[in-house]
């Protein structure tokens, strides 16, 4: 059957009428027109496969880029095919559920990882993991489990332990500062340690189960000594520390400490306090205002000038009158608070804020004449004459020698010439001020003919004037003697 356009075939299709027979043309065998059939329809059955394996490898592909290489271990758990956040939630949750059975005096007892607080870094752990073991990366499949450092909260560990093994509890008794008033020193009191089960021992028992990937592990509830918190050795250096505080704790101005402050008024400033677990010093700004108020009395001072005595080149030779350069005290509002916060700190010295006033300097050019030709003695002050008195100077076979000298020597009291084979002895001779070799300006009590040549050598005074060059002449002042 042949259907064509413009056969009219297709109408034919369409009616109900018999198809006509018509008389063949080629050769032996009849041609007829057939209507046409609908075109069968294609099977797709493997399409439809084909696109669901293809949907399961793209999703087993992309499931490779965010999920952790198979046999992959952190803190003991298997995270293998879980995603870095699922990971994590299973090694905590693995953690806590950690179950530790006590032994030796503990012997029966469990706690759990959550009652110690353990935990590691769960999160860096895991995506750490995933960034070094990625499922996609055969290659890092079935890798070394990962370490991890199982930290346990010391304060619930302890409570947890306590607990469990109450008799394994000593408590320990802290080292003490205090201040001995009778001493005037800090002093301290030792440690006295107790009993206990090692926190930091059971941490590292429970790092090496989660390495070894058996959470569940024994370790000894017997009781190990428990250093107090505050110890001996803490205590000493403390104390130490305050004690040297005090030998320099004042108000300084300079290097001169202006304003010294007691031991005993220290301690009220100074409180050697146990926290956490650490001896901390205090200090009372309040007490210490009390002294700052009295500062102005103690610093503010006037101006006083400086009198020296001193030689023809200037030398000085004594300090008559010390200068002290005048000052007044600035502005001490602040000065309790930041003495506090320095004491607390360490340092006892706080410097005073002042204003000074320089001192001047007076010169005074001291020296002796001994004329042995009148018999006198004259002092001279800046080439003034200040005093002249009438002497006994050497007789002719014991002369006093003659030059210029300079004082060398004081002796208040003296014996003169009183050793064996001396020609003489006078006993206590006082107000020497030596000059020469075996030469003084002295007191003579036992004669009263000043003005006239009476001695072995020395120069007499009346003992009361001897006594006045004794105090006017330092060492070094020069001396002239001349006839």
């Amino acid at each position: 059957m042949i259907s064509g356009p413009d056969t009219g075939a297709l109408d034919a299709l369409s009616s109900d009428a018999p198809t006509e027979a018509k008389p063949p043309i080629d050769g032996d065998r009849p041609m007829e027109w057939a209507p046409n059939e609908p075109a069968p329809r294609k099977r797709r059955t493997g399409l439809w496969v084909g696109l669901g394996v293809g949907a399961l490898v793209l999703a087993a592909g992309g499931a490779s880029t965010i999920l952790i290489a198979p046999g992959t271990t952190v803190a003991g758990v298997s995270v293998g095919g879980m995603t870095p956040g699922m990971a994590a939630e299973a090694v905590s949750g693995r953690l806590a559920s950690a179950t530790i059975e006590l032994t030796g005096a503990g012997a029966g007892a469990t706690v759990s990882g959550a009652d110690l607080g353990a935990s590691v870094d769960a999160i860096a752990l895991t995506e750490q993991a995933f960034a070094d073991r990625p499922m996609w990366n055969i290659g890092s499949w079935m890798g070394e489990p990962i370490v991890a450092d199982v930290t346990l909260d010391a304060s619930a560990a302890e409570r947890a332990l306590h607990a469990a093994v109450p008799d394994s509890f000593v408590d320990a008794v802290d080292a003490t500062v205090t201040y001995d008033a009778e001493a005037k020193k800090y002093v301290m009191t030792a440690d006295e340690p107790g009993t206990g089960i090692s926190v930091p021992e059971l941490e590292k028992a429970f790092t090496a189960a989660a390495l070894d990937g058996d959470l569940d592990f024994t370790f000894s509830g017997d009781p190990t000594e428990a250093p107090a918190d505050i110890t001996t050795d803490e205590a000493t250096a403390t104390a130490d520390q305050l004690n040297g505080m005090l030998g320099q704790l004042g108000f300084y101005v300079g290097d001169e400490r202006t304003v010294p402050v007691s031991p005993d008024v220290a301690s009220t400033w100074l409180s050697v306090q146990a926290l956490d677990g650490e001896l901390t010093v205090s200090a009372d700004s309040a007490a210490i205002q009390t002294v700052v108020d009295t500062l102005p009395k103690l610093v503010d001072r006037d101006v006083v000038n400086a009198t020296n005595i001193v030689d023809s080149k200037g030398n000085v030779l004594r300090e008559v009158t010390p200068g002290k350069e005048g000052r007044v005290l600035g502005d001490t509002s602040d000065a309790a608070t930041d003495f506090a916060e320095a004491l607390e700190s360490g340092d006892a010295t706080f410097d005073l804020p002042v204003t000074t006033t320089p001192f001047e300097t007076t010169a005074l050019y001291r020296r002796i004449e001994t004329d042995l030709g009148s018999q006198r003695v004259y002092l001279y002050e800046n080439e003034k004459l200040v005093n002249s008195w009438a002497i006994s100077s050497g007789l002719a076979e014991t002369p006093t020698p003659t030059g210029r000298f300079k004082v060398f020597a004081h002796t208040a009291l003296q014996d003169m010439g009183c050793f064996e084979g001396a020609a003489y002895c006078t006993e206590n001779v006082p107000w020497n001020t030596w000059f020469a070799p075996n030469i003084a300006f002295h007191g003579a009590y036992w004669h009263n003919n000043f003005g006239q040549r009476m001695s072995h050598g020395c120069v007499n005074l009346p003992p009361s004037l001897a006594k006045q060059i004794y105090d006017w002449a330092p060492v070094g002042l020069e001396v002239w003697v001349h006839s």
